[in-house]
């Protein structure tokens, strides 16, 4: 689905200004709206349809694993203590876990999902660009995550599937086995900016579980005006491409964007759903669906809070899988504003193409 000029043009302008540090403004200039986009409503979304269950999402926790701790733990609180009320099935982190990638940040993050460990609920996760290098600035690929997220922690677990044949005791490239309403799941969790052989890995996962419906989670692929991230067709015009970083410049440009995971990885199968992802700045938000060789619609979607107040205000999505098996809808939730979004980039449907599995 996509959105009017205006829209898009609004935020491509937005994007293209320079940040400007704090206290350098006007004293009588008035702050935007974080929330102009969105219908703020008191009150949880309802509760899911009989035959429903829910997926939740977590997009870019970084800003509260450095300064606000207490709302990421707020959110994996309420996922705990909510997830038989609204048939939580199991949740997805999208990246940037971390805003610096230091042992503090690691701590915070480390103890807030130890509370979704602690209620046995599933949950699968993938880097961002922030959670490499010193500093957080994805000069290579170096990070803490496997020192306190790291894969015996994970091994024995039934939802566990595995990780890259190529480094086998690292999480950052993982798949995942679920299953929900009569269905059968794979998760495939991808690094930011995936690796040629890491592609060629998620290729043989994808295809040793065919007999599953797919999701793939990365932290980088569609953009803001509901475009995939494309390095070749528009370079440095859509910002934060996996090609623009260091860790771009220290590999001989060994990364991939959201066209070349589309067509090296998304478009090659016909079992894929959808796909998530984090990182854009703009207003956090965008939607791009293409039809596989085959057919298939998938639509590929972008969901982001940090940019909204306290790094985030403690915004996460829940995904409902609707009983009839083609509809998810999206409801956006605080636990700490007790308010839901009901804005039209915050309500969205997706309608899913039957996958085509052996």
């Amino acid at each position: 689905m996509t959105h009017s000029i205006d829209r898009r043009t609004a935020l491509a302008l937005f994007a293209s200004l320079p940040l400007v540090p704090l206290g350098l403004g006007s004293a009588q200039e008035k702050k935007p709206d974080p929330y102009a986009d969105g219908k703020l409503l008191p009150g949880e979304p309802p509760k899911p349809e009989p035959g429903s269950f829910t997926v939740a999402v977590l997009p870019d926790t970084q800003h509260y694993s450095e300064k606000y701790p207490d709302l990421f733990m707020a959110q994996t609180r309420w996922l705990a203590e909510n997830r038989q009320a609204r048939n939580i099935a199991w949740v997805l982190h999208l990246g940037d876990i971390t805003n610096r990638n230091t042992e503090a940040e690691w701590i915070n993050a480390d103890r807030a999902m130890k509370v979704l460990d602690d209620a046995s609920l599933p949950y699968s996760f993938c880097p961002g660009n922030h959670d490499y290098s010193e500093g957080g600035v994805c000069k290579d690929r170096t990070t803490r995550l496997n020192d306190f997220f790291p894969v015996s922690r994970y091994k024995g677990r039934p939802t566990f599937g595995g990780t890259y044949d190529k480094e086998p005791e690292r999480m950052e490239n993982s798949f995942h086995l679920y299953a929900a309403g009569g269905r059968k799941f794979l998760v495939l969790a991808l690094e930011f900016g995936p690796r040629a052989d890491v592609v060629r890995w998620a290729n043989a996962v994808a295809k040793n579980h065919a007999d599953r419906e797919a999701i793939l989670i990365t932290h980088a692929y569609t953009y803001f005006d509901d475009t995939r991230y494309h390095w070749q067709h528009y370079g440095d015009k859509q910002r934060w491409n996996p090609h623009s970083y260091g860790v771009a410049k220290s590999t001989m440009d060994d990364v991939a964007d959201g066209e070349e995971l589309w067509n090296g990885l998304v478009s090659q199968h016909e079992t894929f759903l959808f796909t998530l992802n984090g990182h854009v700045l703009g207003d956090g938000l965008g939607r791009v669906t293409t039809a596989t060789p085959g057919g298939r619609e998938v639509p590929q979607v972008l969901v982001n809070f940090q940019m909204r107040p306290k790094g985030g205000d403690g915004w996460l999505r829940l995904l409902e899988f609707k009983a009839d098996g083609r509809t998810v809808e999206a409801h956006d939730y605080s636990p700490t504003l007790k308010q839901r979004n009901e804005g039209p980039q915050n309500r969205i449907t997706l309608n899913l193409a039957p996958v085509r599995t052996t």
